[in-house]
């Protein structure tokens, strides 16, 4: 039976990515999902900041298990060398840092049109990634998400079975929920097709929740996978306890989260613990 390692967004515990790392090893974390570092974007860092982020890795003998990018999170009527321009930075640094895998995504629609009737763009456009990612030895994730091409199970597997196993999918089961799919039926579709796992646990009212406090499922799923995966996979907890700029926009409404929290780091210790009780 293969196993989990537990990885995490730590830019949700702090800005500064000495205090993130400071952090994981504090939790008994050894591995990250970058994102953001000392409040910019890991696909804006300079050669300077890069290697400053691999020595200060190196130095709390902490890992990245993946490069959390906004590749793909874009229009597909945006600007579109720039994007590929930036994909190509993001991947020279995650060669760099020891990341095997790059998270991307799939798309905006242009405004007026629908995602659905991108497909042919979409594709063209993740071929494009594939092909650069390939000179650099990584391997695109996609992550469900709203309004993107893959938002729901059939999208992604259709995206999954299309590039014939080298895009591999990020299975995030808050999302999911947040789109009102079962995550279990998602799984099941999708497992062929997981690298790794983001955590987050949702209500279908629209809630963000501890793991574990919610209807993501996210034991039953991590058990599941453990059984059938053949190889050791991370989880990547990105647990959202505190609204995000963007958020409500992001899951089409407003809600009241029953969970408050005095602080970010506050919300990401729980979630930490939260997970670790619901998996245990």
């Amino acid at each position: 039976m293969s196993q989990y390692i537990l990885s995490a967004f730590a830019d949700e515990y702090a800005a500064s990515f000495e205090e993130q790392v400071r952090a994981l090893s504090r939790f008994g974390i050894d591995f990250i999902e970058i994102r953001g570092v000392d409040g910019k974007n890991v696909s804006t860092l300079t050669d300077e900041e890069i290697l400053k982020v691999k020595q200060t890795l190196e130095s709390y003998g902490i890992r990245a298990s993946a490069i959390g990018s906004p590749i793909g999170k874009v229009a597909l009527d945006a600007d579109i060398d720039a994007h590929f321009a930036m994909a190509r930075r993001v991947f020279a640094t995650a060669k760099l840092l020891g990341a095997r895998y790059v998270r991307v995504f799939s798309f905006y629609a242009p405004a007026g049109m629908g995602i659905t009737d991108c497909c042919e763009q979409v594709l063209d456009a993740l071929t494009r990634l594939l092909d650069m990612a390939d000179e650099y030895g990584v391997v695109l994730c996609h992550e469900n998400e709203a309004r993107v091409y893959g938002d729901v199970p059939e999208h992604c597997r259709e995206l999954a079975r299309y590039f014939g196993g080298r895009l591999k999918c990020v299975f995030d089961m808050g999302n999911f929920v947040l789109e009102g799919v079962e995550p279990v039926a998602a799984y099941q579709m999708l497992q062929d097709h997981v690298a790794y796992f983001h955590i987050k646990d949702a209500l279908y009212a629209g809630a963000i929740v501890p793991p574990g406090k919610g209807e993501a499922c996210i034991a039953q799923i991590l058990a599941a996978h453990k059984s059938y995966a053949n190889e050791d996979f991370f989880v990547s907890l990105e647990p959202h306890l505190q609204t995000f700029d963007g958020l409500n926009a992001l899951v089409g409404r407003g809600f009241e989260n029953p969970y408050k929290y005095p602080d970010a780091k506050a919300a990401f210790a729980d979630a930490v613990q939260k997970f670790r009780e619901a998996t245990t």
